[in-house]
């Protein structure tokens, strides 16, 4: 099933489906396992900096080939293109889907970019996320309210025939600092009038309560990647402190581990299973 469909169907089924970056063979083996021991679909990301660290062709044939060495049912995305020309080599490397992020752009560009980079995909049948919104980078103020409009929203979709918008809806990248509050009514509304995949960044710390009331408000993909960073390093950490062994193929392990254990507790929300309140 193309990724489309898969989130086509998922969001009428109030199910998320959950996207996780991965950065070398350990990460991206910790979260196949996951998905494998729940016979759960899995959205495998890469962002430019994991491109640049492993290189196009090797992050492409490992994702591909761990896919299958798992049995899992899983996509291959780019996140948080920043560039049309990066957009172009993913599509032309095999992405099934593209992000390309225009959101601190003016509205009016974003638009351009936005449905520039959805022409192209349409060659290779791969699809596409764009941006809306305010959603806090590493190192970027979270104090700093821009959340997407419903108005806006349709607007965009209806001017690019982008697939999947992020939204802004109160998520952070990276730790936050105090608990997230998401407006789901905001986003319910959002729901209502695009019939775009919603999207939500920045769902590392989000509580589960929060999270499930998303998926049942209208999100779909929810992205996890600060969490997986920081299980593998903090394990590694505590192993190799005091640690004489110089084996990484004894130490990595545990790491890789922890990061299945925190991605089997994701997908298990992303099954979305509990009642949980739908906005109106």
């Amino acid at each position: 099933m193309k990724i489309k469909e898969k989130l086509q169907l998922f969001t009428k089924q109030k199910r998320g489906l959950l996207a996780t970056n991965f950065y070398n063979l350990e990460t991206l083996h910790g979260v196949l396992k996951a998905a494998q021991e729940l016979n759960e679909p899995l959205i495998l990301q890469l962002t430019q900096s994991s491109i640049e660290y492993m290189g196009l062709d090797t992050a492409v044939k490992l994702g591909r080939a761990g896919l299958r060495q798992f049995g899992v049912e899983g996509w291959l995305h780019l996140d948080h293109g920043g560039s049309v020309d990066l957009v172009q080599r993913c599509l032309d490397a095999g992405f099934d889907s593209v992000m390309i992020d225009g959101s601190e752009l003016p509205f009016e560009e974003n638009i351009k970019i936005t449905a520039d980079v959805v022409k192209r995909a349409e060659q290779y049948g791969a699809h596409v996320e764009a941006e809306l919104g305010y959603v806090a980078k590493l190192g970027q103020s979270h104090a700093r309210q821009g959340f997407t409009q419903p108005a806006e929203a349709k607007q965009f979709v209806e001017a690019t025939g982008v697939d999947a918008l992020a939204v802004a809806i109160g998520t952070a990248h990276g730790f936050y600092k105090k608990r997230p509050e998401l407006d789901i009514e905001l986003l319910a509304n959002i729901a209502k009038v695009t019939p775009a995949t919603l999207v939500l960044h920045g769902g590392s710390g989000v509580p589960e309560d929060q999270l499930q009331k998303a998926i049942s408000n209208g999100i779909c993909k929810v992205n996890l990647a600060t969490e997986i960073k920081n299980i593998f390093m903090q394990t590694l950490q505590i192993e190799l402190a005091g640690n004489a062994e110089i084996d990484l193929r004894k130490v990595f392990p545990k790491a890789t581990g922890q990061i299945t254990e925190l991605v089997k507790g994701k997908l298990k929300i992303m099954k979305n299973s509990s009642d949980v309140e739908i906005v109106h």
